[in-house]
């Protein structure tokens, strides 16, 4: 049984002003030109936080909302579309963006740098620089297109187009993702970042970037992103993610605080050499004036942890905003009986400069519980100049370890040349909601999408017809993940492969092939490749066949079996 973890490593630079990089955070890119200049902007980011990839809805509840509520309730910044999708009453990041079905879209597609099939080898999988809250259908059409403008759009939502590309741009491309103009600046800043800190990255698809130091990216690339951050300047936005960037991540981008730096680098300011004392401020750090305060959080509001398996490891974050604090923040975490030591914070104190700027800070909180039953504690905040302390209740609640199930996916309905429902039976259990894994080849690499719902159901509406896929769905209880269930196979077409029996069948890998297992008489078997073509197909298989294969992806099915993919 898989534990399904909701842990997050938080690290920040404690010492920093979130409004503004501390003197000496650049001072190796002082004096530099072109590729050198490059060469020293990466050393001065590159060391960071690596985020969990599941946890970063919870990040950007802080990074990527909109300054101003919408009907008293925080609105997620999507700039993938103009839906309104709300952070409602008591939800963490990760329950609004399960609940909206928002999904975490890559600017650079994490299918551009596999090695050994992984894409998560790297840092560039979970880099907030790389990674932003999407809706999920533009997030589906977009797919792992290069940036560029569309000559004829397919898709269009008003924010994203998707479609052919214009003459002299995609890199090869048949189809580009065009974002809109307010934030075609934005992108091609995530673009320079990517380019900057992983240009030793494996890149395996080149349609924008190429395996070098310098420039890394390709001509066109760089003409087009330089020409979108000229039309679409650094905006507030920028400047306010970027310091919520690095109060939970750890570092800044750049680009955002030298908005003339992509010129020095790859534009029109290549022969000049880069001073620090010449680049105007971004975003300088107001003065200390007024009395100190914190206007988050509350004194007497309650931070709830939910209910959780026990022996699990809960994280939840207490915002923490003001202005004129004069000295450091102290935090204190204070539990008794049975509550003794469940909560947890590695913090003890907050500078003052990180309260005074407007990102203020994100305290992260841990629940373990030891045994069944609720818990209590306190989060007590004081000094800082502060006439008196704040103090906000922690409550949680412990259940016994359930006992997980499996999920038995059905054939999915409603199949098109471009999509499906893909369809499960209730848990067995008691179901928190579900994860839909779907797997797929996407230019020849296997790409591997998951979604949350409370639904049993959930349709993928970017189905390409002329190739195989799959999916299989798990359920999470408290904390935890059920095993994997079946996995049903979607053929080329209309054709759905598998209707899992009792397993009579089963399939054991050899070296050069396999041996069909099974329990029955001969039964038929059929072998796809992984873009769903028959390559062998025998009406019947008995008892320790061994077929011989050559090295590759297969998709084996036969009656009365689990449709097995194989790797060899």
């Amino acid at each position: 049984m898989k534990r399904f973890l909701f842990i997050a490593s938080i690290s920040l630079y404690l010492a920093v002003a979130a409004g503004a990089p501390r003197a000496d955070y650049y001072q190796d890119m002082n004096g530099k030109r072109t590729a050198a200049l490059k060469s020293a902007a990466k050393k001065c980011v590159q060391k960071h936080t690596t985020l969990n990839y599941s946890d970063l809805p919870n990040y950007w509840q802080y990074s990527d909302v909109y300054p101003e509520f919408y009907e008293g309730m925080k609105r997620w910044w999507d700039m993938y579309s103009d839906a309104i999708y709300l952070i409602r009453a008591g939800q963490t990041g990760k329950q609004s963006f399960s609940a909206n079905k928002m999904q975490r879209e890559h600017s650079v597609p994490k299918s551009w740098w596999k090695k050994d099939g992984s894409v998560e080898y790297t840092p560039a999988y979970s880099d907030m620089w790389n990674l932003y809250p999407s809706d999920g259908a533009a997030n589906q059409a977009k797919l792992n297109y290069p940036l560029g403008p569309v000559a004829t759009a397919r898709y269009n939502n008003g924010v994203t187009k998707v479609g052919t590309t214009k003459t002299g741009y995609g890199g090869g491309a048949a189809y580009v993702f065009e974002p809109g103009d307010e934030y075609k600046g934005d992108f091609a800043r995530a673009f320079f970042y990517m380019a900057t800190v992983y240009d030793d990255i494996n890149w395996v698809v080149n349609y924008m970037f190429q395996p070098n130091d310098y420039p890394t990216l390709r001509d066109w690339a760089v003409d087009m992103l330089l020409d979108w951050t000229r039309q679409d300047p650094v905006s507030q936005k920028e400047i306010d993610r970027n310091n919520a960037v690095e109060i939970y991540q750890g570092n800044r981008n750049p680009f955002i605080d030298f908005p003339e730096l992509a010129e020095y680098i790859w534009g029109s300011r290549t022969t000049e050499t880069f001073y620090l004392s010449d680049q105007p401020e971004v975003d300088p750090t107001p003065p200390v004036s007024g009395d100190p305060e914190l206007t988050q959080p509350v004194n007497g509001e309650a931070l709830d942890f939910g209910t959780i398996a026990v022996g699990e490891t809960v994280k939840r974050s207490l915002q923490i905003s003001g202005s004129n604090l004069s000295q450091a923040l102290s935090v204190r975490i204070v539990t008794s009986g049975e509550s003794k030591g469940l909560f947890k914070t590695d913090i003890t104190s907050i500078p003052a400069a990180t309260i005074n700027t407007h990102g203020g800070y994100l305290l992260s909180i841990d629940y373990t519980p030891t045994a069944v039953g609720e818990h209590e504690g306190k989060v007590t905040l004081y000094d800082g100049g502060l006439d008196a302390s704040i103090a906000v209740s922690l409550r949680g609640e412990a259940q016994a370890r359930p006992v997980m199930g499996v999920v038995r996916a059905l054939p999915p309905v409603d199949v098109t040349p471009t999509g499906y429902t893909a369809c499960w039976e209730e848990a067995p259990g008691i179901a928190d909601y579900y994860i839909l894994t779907r797997v797929r080849i996407v230019d020849g690499e296997e790409e591997v999408d998951t979604y949350e719902t409370g639904e049993l159901s959930y349709t993928i509406t970017d189905r390409a017809v002329d190739a195989g896929e799959s999916y299989y769905v798990q359920y999470a209880r408290l904390g935890l993940v059920s095993e994997p269930s079946n996995e049903v196979y979607i053929s080329p077409g209309s054709g759905v492969e598998e209707i899992e029996g009792a397993w009579p069948v089963r399939i054991l890998l050899l070296d050069g092939g396999v041996m069909v297992r099974t329990e029955g008489g001969a039964t038929p078997l059929t072998i796809y490749d992984y873009a769903g073509r028959v390559i062998m197909r025998y009406e019947a298989v008995t008892d320790g066949m061994v077929i011989l294969l050559p090295p590759g992806v297969y998709v084996v099915t036969a009656e009365g079996m689990r449709t097995k993919k194989i790797m060899l």
